[in-house]
């Protein structure tokens, strides 16, 4: 299918995409880039030709970089972006479509891998912050909504216009959204099918907050940078325990214990003391 049918079906006006990456041909080619910056990492949809959009190796990827990522003790958060200026990420390629996802037995098959890539970022041990710019939506918003926290420029829009396709989304892919949305919200944005601005987005829960679009990727340093002078043990624990209150069973008391299982750290002893020290503290997630 053509770029151009393809944006016009997906409701997204036709924007100059601009090249974040001009290295080797290898940028210029891998679905999926990592940039590390000491103890944070930025992960790149890299597809801007196409929006960002994610083929099934690029989901398969995502989810084999995520899951690697996530057993690195030595990073403190993890930064998920796409390429150039037009989008985040516009979903699911749909020019796959026919080849990989034409029957219902195909289609579950896709989902296996989109939703292992989705719960991977989901269940991370550090901390994900999903910076973005332009057009997310479908896929790119599941990628989105998995992350922990959203920061998006001003010009972002947001949607599932799956309804267009004649596909639904699988129960996985709509939790990840539903964990941040009402049930009705959820609905209005698959039966509409339209794409909502940045400052909808913000007012129903999709997003934490909005800032110019040129200061987006400064403010998601400085969050990135917050978050890593953090207590990583911490705040590993913390994203489990959030994770642990969705679900319905009780607490167990191993669990219950759990949550002051960090006070055995050296990390704690180290915090405390230089808070009052007036200091500085220099966890080394220990």
């Amino acid at each position: 299918m053509p770029f151009k049918q393809i944006a016009l079906l997906w409701e997204i006006d036709s924007l100059e995409v601009k090249q974040l990456f001009c290295g080797d041909d290898k940028d210029m080619t891998d679905p999926i880039l990592v940039e590390r910056d000491g103890a944070i990492v930025t992960i790149v949809l890299n597809n801007p030709d196409k929006r960002n959009a994610l083929t099934k190796p690029a989901w398969q990827k995502l989810g084999d970089v995520v899951e690697d990522l996530s057993a690195d003790n030595d990073l403190r958060c993890i930064i998920i972006r796409g390429a150039g200026e037009a989008a985040f990420a516009a979903g699911a390629d749909i020019s796959e479509f026919p080849s990989d996802r034409s029957t219902a037995a195909q289609a579950r098959a896709y989902g296996d891998v989109v939703t292992r890539a989705v719960k991977a970022i989901e269940e991370c041990q550090h901390p994900t912050i999903a910076l973005i710019k332009g057009a997310c939506t479908g896929g790119g918003l599941e990628i989105a909504c998995a992350c922990d926290i959203r920061i998006a420029g001003e010009s972002a829009r947001f949607g599932v216009p799956i309804n267009k396709l004649g596909h639904t989304l699988a129960y996985p892919e709509l939790e990840a959204i539903l964990r941040l949305v009402s049930p009705a919200v959820m609905l209005e944005l698959l039966l509409e099918g339209r794409v909502v601005d940045a400052e909808f987005a913000k007012q129903v829960g999709l997003i934490n907050r909005i800032v110019e679009d040129w200061e987006v990727e400064e403010e998601v340093r400085l969050c990135a940078d917050r978050i890593a002078k953090g207590a990583p043990l911490a705040a590993r624990l913390h994203k489990k325990m959030v994770r642990r209150l969705k679900q319905p069973a009780p607490l167990s008391q191993a669990e219950l214990d759990e949550a002051f299982s960090t006070c055995d750290s050296e990390d704690y002893q180290v915090g405390y003391k230089a808070f009052m020290a007036k200091e500085a503290p220099e966890f080394k997630a220990r």
